[in-house]
């Protein structure tokens, strides 16, 4: 019976940590199209392989005219660009 418990608890912890990692962006997020379209301005844009909403923020993988892969991460509220931390 504890067995069952202790799992039925790890279940629920885990559960909740997989819902709360899967929120839906802000209210007041720009659409996505807007962000898309701004990436698509860059200079270098060639096309776009994926788009990903994960831990907060659009992570946008593109490739360039010179076949670079470029994977950046955009704030969905500002449409910036997100540093990567040091």
């Amino acid at each position: 019976m504890r067995t069952l418990l202790a799992f039925a608890a790890l279940l629920a912890l885990t559960s909740t940590a997989a819902v709360a990692a899967d929120a839906p962006p802000p209210k007041d997020a720009q659409p996505l199209s807007k962000i898309l379209q701004q990436v698509e301005n860059r200079s270098d844009f060639a096309y776009m392989d994926e788009v990903e909403w994960d831990h907060g923020v659009y992570e946008v993988e593109y490739y360039t005219t010179s076949g670079a892969e470029v994977e950046i991460k955009i704030d969905p509220v500002t449409g910036k660009q997100v540093r990567p931390q040091q």
